[in-house]
């Protein structure tokens, strides 16, 4: 039997076209392995597996390889790995539960079955979570299993923002506002805690902005409101989905376009935002792109305008604003669209410190700004590794 010394609880985390693992070390939850599988089923997809240092360990070739295809080859190197990282829980990032579940909790057979019941609700991440759970499953049969879902975050939203205005009887069948990228919010607030930012008295803005994108109003750490609904669709223009839109514009598609529901379902989740403006949907290409290509500069001019529409509502709804951060793979790396977003937006005390943004400080807004504005790293997998932790039975680790 493995000492707990010996122990590591390794965490999932699946995206519609993407794969991430890590290898958390049970005593210390440090970071030893992570694994990155991007733009599965296109002809550049790899997974690249670093230590802690974040030095190359491992790369394999994904070529054309599907989600369940890459899946397999995840687990074939832990298996190939496991004398040397000896398994004891596995955490999984879940999209959502539907209305009942949303605190982490043991999977189940009836968890399970629950799942696949609200299949309708995420159709674009919730197959793939569960054809993961279900390989692991097989692979790992004795090893304990958790659900740590994205939507948790945002269960305590008061009824304004949560409510949809349609009849109940839609309601008890689950449509919702539900809010996603939960796990990567609690990693910020968490953060925030870290460098003694108090939140219980501030009225705070977190945009997610990544290839999904989303936004978050919290006053007196209370949940006040998020720009995703019942899905991952809406809210901000996306990568390759639209956000929000006037639903005669999905009437339209539906009667003009005669589109059926899955093409309609296509169109909106992989076939919209940056990518149906532009014809890129990666922002790193885009902003390349946008000196020599003019619908490229409309994506991006399209993009920030939404993010900054949302931040004016949203220091509204909360009454001012008091901190604004950044993070996801845009928001934390990316220059450019810190700064056109922030731009005159002084008047709401929001003004950026060039230098500070430019080297990537945490902390980028100028001495003068009255709104503090940061720029920080989230940390979704290591949220996933504390929530199983604090699941496992102790005397599974002895």
């Amino acid at each position: 039997m493995h000492s707990s010394s010996d122990n590591y609880i390794l965490t999932l985390n699946c995206g519609s076209s993407s794969l991430k693992f890590s290898l958390y070390h049970h005593n210390t939850l440090r970071m030893e392995v992570m694994g990155t599988a991007k733009r599965i089923g296109d002809l550049t997809s790899r997974l690249l597996i670093v230590n802690h240092k974040k030095e190359l360990i491992e790369t394999k070739d994904l070529v054309s390889l599907n989600f369940n295809a890459v899946v397999k080859v995840v687990i074939e190197w832990l298996k190939n790995n496991q004398t040397i990282y000896s398994i004891i829980a596995i955490g999984f990032r879940l999209v959502m539960g539907g209305p009942n579940r949303y605190k982490p909790e043991i999977i189940t057979e009836d968890v399970l079955r629950d799942l696949h019941d609200y299949i309708y609700l995420a159709p674009n991440h919730l197959p793939n979570e569960l054809s993961t759970i279900q390989a692991f499953k097989e692979a790992f049969p004795q090893i304990r299993r958790i659900a740590c879902y994205d939507t948790a975050f945002h269960h305590s939203m008061p009824f304004f923002s949560k409510y949809y205005p349609l009849p109940l009887m839609y309601r008890n069948q689950g449509l919702i506002r539900y809010g996603f990228h939960g796990l990567s919010y609690e990693s910020i607030m968490k953060k925030l805690s870290f460098r003694k930012l108090d939140a219980s008295d501030k009225k705070i803005i977190i945009t997610h902005l990544g290839n999904g994108a989303s936004m978050v109003a919290i006053k007196n750490k209370d949940i006040i409101d998020t720009s995703m609904g019942i899905s991952p669709l809406g809210g901000l223009v996306m990568g390759s989905r639209s956000g929000d839109l006037d639903p005669g514009a999905i009437l339209f598609l539906l009667k003009q376009g005669h589109l059926s529901v899955n093409s309609l379902d296509n169109l909106l989740s992989k076939e919209s935002g940056l990518k149906a403006l532009s014809g890129i949907s990666d922002m790193q290409e885009l902003i390349k792109e946008a000196d020599k290509n003019s619908l490229a500069e409309e994506a991006l001019t399209i993009f920030c305008y939404h993010v900054k529409k949302f931040i004016g509502a949203y220091a509204t709804a909360i009454g001012g604003l008091d901190l604004l951060v950044f993070t996801g793979g845009i928001g934390e790396n990316s220059t450019l669209i810190r700064e056109r977003i922030c731009s005159d937006l002084d008047f709401m005390g929001i003004m950026l410190d060039k230098h500070k943004n430019a080297g990537h400080q945490e902390i980028i807004s100028s001495e003068n700004s009255k709104v503090m504005v940061c720029a920080l790293r989230t940390d979704e997998e290591l949220i996933i590794a504390e929530h199983t932790y604090a699941l496992i039975d102790k005397k599974d680790t002895i």
